[in-house]
């Protein structure tokens, strides 16, 4: 299964089902604020909702369509990061991201995201990987501008996230550009 060592304490990991209830725990806790700029969070009402998306997401990864993993530091979950599904003909895909709140703020996303970029230009060979962040989101639209990710522009109301339209940042990365600003 999916694995990639980040730091010596962050690995990720393809999400599966034996996660769902952890998972679960973990986006209940940060329901108010997960809420605020991503929409599947109000889809998430159950374990059972987790482990079906889990489900999805380990469809997509056997179909070679990209992975999706849980962030493990310190002996447990504290998130996930992974990629919308890649579309092959134009040898690119979109990456998402989240964090439990008490682990935000020390540079785990962003070693993270930066560790699978690595992947998806190295391993997987795409051209382009694209970060989409609601434009008031300042700490996630951080993490691509540290990357040296080009801002390209705004979709307008572009996505419905918890009762009202949010515009979202569009940030990309080109296989050549990458990597754009050196990294420790």
């Amino acid at each position: 299964m999916f694995h990639l060592i980040v730091a010596p304490n962050i690995e990720l990991k393809q999400i599966e089902p034996n996660y769902a209830d952890t998972l679960f725990a973990l986006t209940e806790r940060n329901r108010a604020y997960l809420r605020e700029w991503l929409p599947w969070v109000d889809n998430a009402h159950s374990a059972a909702d987790t482990r079906n998306y889990i489900m999805d997401a380990l469809s997509q990864y056997h179909a070679n369509r990209g992975p999706n993993t849980a962030i493990w530091t310190e002996g447990g979950i504290a998130g996930c990061i992974g990629c919308h599904p890649i579309d092959w003909a134009n040898r690119s895909c979109s990456i998402g991201y989240w964090i439990d709140a008490s682990f935000q703020g020390r540079g785990i996303i962003t070693r993270c995201c930066a560790r699978l970029v690595d992947y998806l230009f190295s391993e997987m060979n795409l051209h382009r990987v694209v970060i989409q962040c609601g434009t008031g989101n300042t700490k996630s639209c951080a993490i691509p501008q540290r990357l040296g990710f080009t801002r390209e522009g705004i979709l307008f109301e572009a996505e419905w996230v918890g009762g009202r339209w949010v515009d979202l940042v569009i940030w990309s990365m080109l296989e050549q550009n990458w990597p754009a600003v050196p990294r420790a």
